[in-house]
């Protein structure tokens, strides 16, 4: 349900949007509608939006905002991403309420995971 004056959608840039695609179906199962060879479109994964493709991407030393993705299993969430071709660029560390990671996905795009427990 849409909500006045929430947070309703988010757009990324992408370097390979088939790629990016490609990674997030596997890693956590998306979905994807295309409109046009140059965006694509995600819904149901806690906020709606979508790719577009671009020769930037968002990362936080370029001054990007952090996604961040709960998991209820963080080493099986970090496997699961380096399998399919993310790379980690923030280790495991532990912060006040739990454990996270960053990684930056195929398309060049920076986020993280949290848990609260590292198991």
């Amino acid at each position: 349900m849409n909500k006045p004056e929430k947070l309703n959608y988010v757009e990324f840039s992408t370097k390979d949007l088939a790629a990016t695609k490609q990674f997030f179906a596997r890693v956590f199962a998306w979905a994807f509608v295309d409109y046009g060879p140059e965006y694509t479109a995600f819904s149901n994964q806690g906020l709606n939006g979508g790719f577009f493709q671009a020769d930037l991407a968002s990362t936080v030393a370029s001054g990007g905002a952090l996604l961040v993705f709960y998991s209820a299993d963080i080493k099986a969430t970090l496997a699961k991403i380096v399998q399919y071709g993310g790379v980690i660029n923030r280790p495991v560390f532990e912060f006040p309420g739990g454990y996270r990671f960053h990684f930056i996905e195929p398309g060049g795009n920076e986020f993280a995971v949290w848990s609260e427990g590292c198991a």
